[in-house]
């Protein structure tokens, strides 16, 4: 897609490329476990944790095109850009498009939302985990003796049921949104006639920027 005369230069740096490809790995893992492997489960769970915080302060640290400044863009810029990229007539952006960068920030709040419903199930269901002393059964036990007013068994079973089920949506919204990222990266390097995927491998991209690619 790209042509070998084509000026190449540096766009991703090392941790944005590195982190992106292993946040998609941990996702997939820790959504294929669960029960069936809790262990590996909880263990990818805080690989994806400690990524999106690492990738959040990255954002405002990072060098250019790994800032937030960098990518985010007013909703009618993002969509905008949507129907053109869908008319096949979308600027290309060395950097994140405003399509892509909302769908970066939408990812990492969703991500960060399942680590964080599954921590809080974690310490329910299994009293482990950096949560459990706020949220495993114990915990909840004296909270209910000392209020006397709820039954304390079938309260600690919503609870549970309640979070389990909101862990779930969100492992499953958020991968929803990974298969749109996968097939706008699929539209976009065929409309500005460029490899994206191999681009976020390499870091590097064509440098020129010509809009209606």
């Amino acid at each position: 897609m790209v042509s070998p005369t084509s000026t190449q230069v540096k766009v991703w740096d090392p941790f944005v490329r590195i982190a992106h490809r292993t946040l998609a790995v941990g996702f997939f893992v820790a959504y294929l476990t669960e029960d069936e492997a809790l262990t590996v489960h909880v263990w990818a769970g805080y690989l994806i944790g400690t990524l999106v915080l690492l990738r959040i302060l990255w954002g405002f640290a990072g060098p250019q095109r790994a800032r937030f400044t960098d990518f985010t863009y007013a909703p009618q810029v993002v969509f905008a850009y949507l129907n053109d990229l869908l008319r096949a007539r979308a600027h290309r952006y060395l950097g994140h498009s405003p399509a892509g960068g909302a769908m970066v920030i939408a990812l990492l709040l969703f991500l960060a939302a399942t680590v964080g419903s599954g921590l809080i199930l974690y310490a329910e269901e299994e009293g482990a985990g950096p949560l459990a002393s706020f949220y495993s059964p114990q915990a909840i036990s004296s909270a209910n003796e000392a209020e006397n007013e709820v039954d304390e068994d079938s309260k600690e079973r919503r609870g549970k049921s309640s979070i389990e089920e909101v862990h779930e949506a969100l492992a499953n919204i958020t991968l929803a949104l990974v298969l749109l990222h996968i097939a706008g990266v699929i539209l976009a390097s065929f409309v500005h006639r460029e490899n994206l995927a191999y681009a976020m491998i390499t870091g590097d991209k064509r440098a020129e920027t010509t809009s209606g690619e």
